[in-house]
């Protein structure tokens, strides 16, 4: 049930943020893969697990509309939130909540929790980033993975500022090499640019830019890391 899982979020996951192409993201991707993992929960629905990943995935999909503005990628916090899917959100939402009574704690559960937490915020400066890291925290002691201790990374930096986030990921890269790693080398990258970026250090922030979009071949994605660049010199 593990494999079925990972492949079917890693099927999700592919048409979210599409690896190649000119288009961010593939619909026809993300639909399948709700609808297998819709019928799995069917079959399975007391399984935790299952239910938490259906609505991880329904929680992501509900923000699809807002992330980009024609060819353009809009990063989270620029989003129009008023074009999230209010009906996906009710819905993962209303799984997420199901599934946490149970106190029974998995790695699909928490990511879904912390999309949950995510879509609660009517807005970018209400979101509870300090939340968010520590469910990213108990995320990474469950899943020590490479993707995973970067987003811990990201949530840190919203939490408590630009400097601690740039401190952990130094520590990380030291003892995980999260720069080199191939899930990772390139978000790697744009995070650290976007870091420098919040601290002043725009020489080598745009430098972090250019780097991390020499790194996609998803050409939404590298035009707005490109134009990012160009901004800042």
């Amino acid at each position: 049930m593990n494999a079925v899982m990972r492949v079917l979020y890693l099927i999700y996951n592919e048409g979210y943020t599409a690896s190649t192409g000119d288009e961010l993201t593939r619909v026809d991707l993300t639909r399948e893969a709700i609808r297998l993992t819709r019928m799995l929960h069917d079959s399975l629905p007391d399984d935790s697990e299952v239910t938490g990943l259906l609505a991880l995935m329904l929680l992501t999909e509900s923000r699809r509309a807002a992330r980009t503005d024609g060819d353009e990628l809009v990063p989270l916090d620029e989003q129009d939130r008023t074009r999230w899917d209010p009906e996906l959100i009710r819905e993962g939402t209303d799984l997420v909540d199901s599934v946490w009574r149970r106190r029974e704690v998995g790695t699909y559960q928490l990511q879904a929790a912390i999309a949950a937490v995510h879509a609660a915020a009517a807005a970018p400066d209400q979101t509870d980033w300090p939340q968010i890291a520590a469910l990213y925290l108990g995320l990474e002691r469950l899943s020590p993975t490479a993707p995973v201790r970067l987003s811990r990374v990201v949530a840190v930096a919203h939490a408590y500022g630009p400097a601690r986030g740039l401190a952990l990921l130094h520590d990380l890269n030291r003892s995980h090499r999260l720069d080199e790693n191939p899930l990772t080398r390139q978000r790697e990258r744009a995070i650290r640019a976007h870091l420098l970026e919040m601290t002043g250090d725009t020489a080598c922030a745009v430098a972090r830019y250019r780097e991390a979009a020499a790194l996609t071949r998803n050409q939404v994605e590298q035009r707005y890391l490109q134009r990012r660049a160009h901004r800042l010199g």
